[in-house]
């Protein structure tokens, strides 16, 4: 049956709240992150960009003309007071102009971040989502037979992962699957031999390249979800309802679906937040398998003192982050009437 539109009234008017608040927090949030991005930056010692100017100035130009080159280039004053270049920087950012990396001369910011965001998405996103799938299934398994055997083992198995760093669950991959198992290749995001496209070599190489930072990434996240996921199973079966429902006879497959959809709802926000977090690309994984992601863009940006590149890398990731909250609070107010209600449903 259609929703009357005085019943539809209250639901949109909660969302539309919540939407209205979040995009004034978030505004705020990219402002002072990037303030403080900015801040930071400017403090690492060595200036590419007052380098770069000083070099226009010994080929004849005078300091003005210098200084309106430089800025053109990479978006901010090479010279002046801290203030100055901040207003600059803002001025330029008003316009979606982030300037030309110094590390890559000739290039823009965006087309580079552009580039490395599409092989961030493919292993990162890739691995969440592998992750997430299994670490929810098995982790209602562990939170409904937690007593039994079954339970002990995938308990056991997600904290031994969960506390894994990445990097370490990386080096094994790379040990295991490229020097005693060698069977996928050791590192980059594609062979170079094949021509991009929708053809299958190309793609055959793609997924080759990709299976061990994806499943990489997955083994490293997989702990989190068991974990995350038996905690909220073992709420909800203290719940009223599930009583109720095996008082009544309930078979166990209905009583696995309702369990199952009620626990998994606190884990979708978690995982808005870490697709959010995909574009702060996986640094040690990146660095490890030789991938061009945003992660290693940032650590190489920051290698060479790439203030213009630096600074985009960290406003995607803040706008990706917040984008993702305000995603997740909207998906919870959705598929959760007792958010918009305030009380229980």
């Amino acid at each position: 049956m259609t929703p009357l539109p005085n019943q539809r009234a209250p639901k949109t008017r909660a969302v539309a709240r919540r939407l209205g608040g979040h995009v004034v927090r978030g505004l705020v949030m990219i402002w002072v992150v990037t303030t403080i991005s900015f801040v930071i930056i400017r403090n690492i010692p060595g200036n590419p960009v007052l380098g770069q100017y000083e070099k226009l100035i010994e080929k004849g130009m005078s300091p003005d003309e210098a200084q309106r080159a430089t800025a053109a280039l990479y978006g901010f004053l090479p010279t002046g007071t801290l203030w100055e270049q901040y207003t600059g920087y803002l001025k330029a950012l008003l316009h979606l102009d982030l300037g030309q990396s110094i590390s890559t001369p000739g290039t823009e910011v965006v087309t580079l971040l552009a580039s490395a965001a599409k092989w961030t998405v493919l292993p990162v996103l890739g691995g969440t989502l592998l992750s997430f799938l299994l670490g929810v299934t098995l982790g209602v398994y562990a939170g409904i037979k937690r007593s039994g055997k079954l339970g002990d083992l995938l308990s056991i198995s997600g904290s031994l992962l969960h506390g894994v760093p990445q990097y370490v669950i990386g080096l094994l991959m790379l040990a295991i699957f490229t020097t005693l198992w060698p069977i996928l290749p050791p590192g980059g995001p594609v062979d170079v031999e094949y021509v991009p496209g929708l053809n299958a070599g190309y793609l055959a190489s793609l997924v080759q390249h990709a299976t061990l930072p994806v499943l990489t990434y997955a083994l490293a996240s997989y702990g989190g979800w068991v974990l995350a996921m038996k905690s909220s199973v073992a709420t909800v079966l203290g719940d009223d309802f599930i009583l109720a429902a095996e008082l009544r006879g309930l078979t166990r497959g209905v009583l696995f679906r309702y369990i199952a959809r009620n626990a998994i709802l606190p884990l979708f926000t978690i995982l808005a937040l870490s697709l959010g977090m995909l574009f702060g690309g996986a640094i040690f994984i990146e660095r490890i398998f030789n991938y061009p992601g945003l992660g290693l863009l940032l650590v190489n940006s920051i290698g060479a003192r790439d203030y213009a590149l630096m600074g985009g890398t960290f406003l995607v990731t803040t706008v990706a982050i917040i984008v993702a909250n305000i995603a997740a609070d909207l998906l919870y107010t959705v598929i959760d009437p007792r958010v918009r209600t305030g009380g229980a449903a």
